[in-house]
């Protein structure tokens, strides 16, 4: 028995040992493979999205990763963020492209071809090549269609020529009769000419392939190489061809079949392992190289249009198609496949394998689609009766059973064939040690339901519970429920018919508030807040820790819900995305969250849907349809994403950044600029939704913003200095990109530019040089203005004794004059009088003379006489001569000069006779004195005077000699 059980354990190591090893190497078998069940994410670009024309002829992509469509209307450009559409000169529908490794982007138009290149700005231009042509020897182009890199030289292939465009010049070639189109497989180049047959492109000839002859007449849209010496040709109208050994043979295979029915108008070759095949009436197919079609992608799988132009592989596997009217993104290098609506599927909340169907139960019902039937084609079957919503599809021993809103509901071979009980439920759970039986929560508490002889059947309903929810557990001891914010603990009868005892929990530990998720994880009731989980012990009556789960789950995101598939492998939901613990042993797990990243914002909330069949085949439910994840197939390698500062816009420019392929520069702006915007965008085209940006302006925010879907940043008023603007992406699988940077600098106001702190810097030097010069140059006016002060002082002081010395001196002087005037009024008083006495003495003398004529001369003898007439003549002599009364009014006017002409200029109607009494009267002369020199009576002179009075307009009260000595 030992040895039995020895063998079986290590049996079952083998097992897990074989299984991690398939786990582990299966990624790399299966490495890129296209899965053939469900469909890949198709996102598709009407013309209003992109605001172009309807058809879309060819697709390329340049280094940055933006990609490019020959629209109808024009050149498209796609960043992952924003569209942008471009004009070729003089033509508006853009037939073929092809970017170059320097990112030129050549097109091909109507009677024009070209390049688009990016200016210095970033900004694309167009530059005409078709304008080297002599138009006098080719006026009509035509559409050019096809455009290769082959070499060193560039081929543009309209149906009539080919222009061959070497260092800057054109070579034609014409065809032979009338080309149809032209291709570019591992470096041979080949042009179909449609009477003559197949010509390879070699040293600047056109050589015929033998053997070829019955593709002749017939459109060849596309050619790629299978396998060496093995090329697969689609044409339009006849199917599909191989190419080997100088013979086109018809490729008898799926994919021919479908082609032949639908027309071909191009294929690719994708990961070397698949080709995907364009159709004209019913969309894509993508077969392997056998020509087995493993999907089927068209209108009713997504695309929104069944004539696909052309397709494109871009730089991360992804599938891009050019339709007839639009342009679909298809997610082919994708973890998962979906079934969506083309499949008749809503919101999935739970699905099953059950007896060779896969049953899905949805907000329509319940629907089933065989399990061993291609899924590629057909919907899903909605089973009847089940027309309502249906909550669970789950097997309870051994049968089929849906918790809807009609009921319980028992299905078979797909088919519902019974309703146990018509209230509405929400799902079902074993009994533990009660094999027949089990228990189905409803809207208003719980059921128990029997699987007798005679097949399933309701039992009864648990009294005492009337309240239920879609979370509940059953272990040996309890049936536990959470219902919003509680977990109840409930204990039934050994019947099950009754509730006996219900308690109520509002936290698990004191220490860890709140209720998290209750679930069962390897047939155990866990219960779970914030990441740390619990088992309650019945012995201790209390939660205690789980330290094994607790840990398994420390590192991983705060955790909503959880469950347990059957492989034993844990999912848990977290925020709006999911994850997965895949079991590797006894309490070993690998942790998965990749894959699961695209399908954030499409979970169910608080329905965990997740359906594991085996470890190839899991399904998870969704708000529109179910997932298909197969954990043995990575799909791809995770590399990072690309962040992409777009444009640069300041007041007056925008740098176009997402077309540049040069080094970084620094652009420098004025400070009237200091208002700039960023754009960015990120060329990771799989679930554009969830791409998140993060940035950081060095120079102005301190740490990097949060993580947002914002793709647009503006700053305002930045001040003067070099800023650093970096960004980084973050894809859906929260892997993040390398920084992208641009640095600008913005250059202060002249004020505060480093020309003005200088010439403020001189100005302020200038300024102290001044101030000190100015003080150095006060302090000495000041003490020069002091000294002379002093000086003036002194001087003030001197010229004050000098002039009190020259007053005095002045005084001195006056009294002098005074005293001289008195001296001189004495003096001419005294000459006055001398004057006076001479003229008395005249008059005496005259009276003698009088006399001595009188006295008879005749009696005196000749001595007496002779002596007498001597005597005579000497008196009379003494008269005549004596000139003193002359010399006195010379005197008097002389020495009053100053007085009579003031007294003249005063006073002009004054006569001489009164200016000579006026001068008597400032001699202070007596009354007598003036009669007797004016020879005038006393009263004559008193009334000179009155008279002089009157004139001089005196009054009686003013002294007469006092206003002559005011004059004077």
């Amino acid at each position: 028995m030992q040895t039995l059980k020895n063998n079986k354990e290590l049996y079952r190591k083998i097992t897990k040992h074989f299984l991690l090893l398939v786990l582990l190497v299966s990624p790399l078998l299966f490495l890129g493979q296209v899965k053939k069940i469900g469909l890949p994410l198709i996102k598709n670009y009407t013309k209003t999205d992109n605001k172009g024309g309807t058809q879309n002829w060819d697709i390329d992509q340049d280094k940055n990763g933006n990609v490019y469509f020959g629209n109808n209307d024009g050149l498209l450009q796609f960043d992952g963020t924003r569209w942008n559409k471009y004009k070729a000169k003089n033509s508006d529908a853009i037939k073929c492209l092809k970017v170059d490794s320097s990112g030129k982007i050549y097109v091909g138009c109507y009677n024009e071809f070209g390049y688009f290149e990016a200016n210095p700005k970033g900004k694309l231009e167009y530059f005409s090549i078709s304008s080297l042509l002599d138009k006098k020897k080719i006026s009509v182009i035509d559409f050019i269609w096809k455009i290769h890199l082959y070499k060193d030289e560039v081929i543009f292939q309209s149906f009539d020529h080919i222009y061959i465009y070497k260092n800057n010049k054109i070579k034609i070639i014409n065809a032979p009769k009338k080309f149809q189109f032209s291709f570019l497989i591992n470096s041979k180049l080949y042009f179909q000419d449609i009477s003559t047959g197949i010509l390879e492109y070699k040293n600047g000839k056109l050589n015929y392939l033998k053997g070829l002859t019955t593709l002749n007449n017939s459109e060849i849209w596309g050619m790629i190489e299978l396998e060496k010496n093995k090329i697969l040709t689609a044409t339009l109208d006849k199917g599909l061809f191989i190419i080997t050994n100088n013979q086109a043979l018809p490729w008898n295979t799926e994919a021919n079949t479908f082609i032949k029915k639908n027309g071909s108008l191009g294929c690719v070759l994708y990961k070397n392992k698949y080709v995907i095949i364009n159709s004209v009436l019913d969309g894509i197919i993508v077969c392997d190289l056998n020509g087995n079609i493993i999907q089927h992608i068209d209108r009713s799988k997504g695309l929104q249009n069944n004539t696909v132009l052309t397709s494109f592989i871009d730089n991360s596997n992804n599938l891009w198609l050019g339709l007839d009217n639009g342009i679909a993104y298809v997610n082919e290098n994708s973890f998962l496949t979906y079934f969506g609506f083309s499949y008749n599927l809503g919101t999935v909340y739970s699905s099953v394998v059950h007896k060779g169907y896969l049953y899905v139960a949805t907000n329509q019902g319940v629907f089933c689609h065989p399990w061993n039937t291609d899924f590629k084609e057909g919907s899903f079957r909605l089973i009847e009766g089940t027309t309502t919503q249906a909550w669970n599809v789950q097997i309870i021993n051994g049968e089929l059973i849906c918790a809807s809103n009609k009921g319980a509901l028992l299905i078979q071979n797909g088919k519902m064939i019974k309703n146990l009980d018509p209230k509405g439920y929400y799902g079902f759970k074993s009994i533990p040690n009660h094999p027949n039986f089990f228990i189905g929560a409803n809207y208003n508490g719980f059921s128990v339901f029997e699987k007798t002889s005679s097949g399933m059947k309701f039992r009864n309903k648990i009294e005492g519970i009337d309240k239920s929810s879609n979370s509940f557990e059953l272990d040996n001891d309890y049936l536990w429920l959470k219902k919003d914010q509680y977990i109840h603990q409930i204990t039934l009868n050994k019947n099950l018919r009754k509730a006996i005892a219900i308690k109520t929990f509002t936290q698990f530990l004191e220490q860890n508030p709140g209720i998290g998720s209750l679930q069962k994880i390897d047939n155990k009731v866990l219960f779970q807040s914030n990441n740390i989980f619990y088992t309650y012990s019945k012995t201790l009556g209390t939660f205690v820790e789980d330290p094994i789960m607790t840990k398994i789950f420390k590192s991983i995101p705060k955790v909503k819900k959880l469950t347990e598939d059957t492989n034993g492998n844990i999912w848990y939901f977290y925020n709006e995305s999911m994850g997965a613990l895949i079991k590797l042993g006894n309490n070993k797990y690998k942790h998965v969250i990749t894959p699961f990243t695209n399908l954030t914002g499409k979970l169910v909330d608080n329905y965990m849907s997740i359906n594991t069949i085996d470890s190839k085949n899991t399904f998870i439910g969704l708000t529109d349809g179910l997932a298909y994840y197969d954990s043995t197939i990575e799909t791809k390698s995770i590399s990072k994403p690309i962040a992409h500062i777009r444009s640069f816009t300041f007041p007056g420019d925008t740098i176009y950044l997402g077309n540049k392929q040069d080094k970084k520069i620094q652009y420098e702006l004025p400070y009237a600029s200091n208002q700039v915007k960023f754009t960015f965008s990120s060329p990771s085209y799989e679930n554009l939704e969830n791409i998140e940006f993060s940035y950081q302006l060095k120079g102005f925010d301190e740490n990097w913003s949060a993580w947002s879907n914002n793709t647009i940043k503006e700053y305002t008023n930045l001040k003067e200095g070099t800023y650093k603007m970096k960004i980084k992406a973050r894809n859906s699988f929260r892997i993040q990109s390398e920084e992208t940077s641009i640095e600008f600098r913005i250059f202060p106001p002249w004020y505060r530019h480093s020309l003005a702190y200088l010439f403020y810097l001189l100005t302020a030097a200038g300024l102290v040089y001044y101030i000190r010069y100015s003080t150095k140059m006060k302090i000495r006016k000041n003490k020069y203005a002091e000294t002379l002060e002093q000086r003036r002082l002194y001087l003030e002081k001197e010229t004050k004794i000098r002039l009190e010395q020259y007053e005095l001196e002045k005084e001195i002087e006056k009294l002098e004059n005074d005293k001289l005037q008195i001296k001189l009024l004495s003096k001419d008083k005294e000459l006055v009088n001398n004057t006076l006495q001479v003229v008395k003495k005249n008059k005496v003398l005259n009276g003698v003379i009088q006399k001595l004529k009188v006295i008879d001369t005749n009696s005196f003898d000749e001595a007496a006489k002779t002596q007498f007439n001597k005597l005579s003549k000497s008196i009379s002599k003494e008269v005549s001569i004596d000139k003193s009364w002359k010399d006195l009014e010379k005197h008097l006017k002389n020495v009053h000069f100053d007085f009579l002409k003031k007294l003249k200029e005063k006073h002009p109607t004054i006569t001489p006779r009164e200016m000579d009494l006026a001068t008597y009267l400032l001699m202070n002369m007596s009354t007598k004195e003036i009669a007797e020199f004016m020879n005038i009576s006393t009263g004559g002179v008193d009334l000179a005077r009155y008279r002089l009075r009157k004139k001089l307009e005196l009054n009686q009260k003013e002294n007469l000699i006092g206003y002559f000595m005011s004059i004077k």
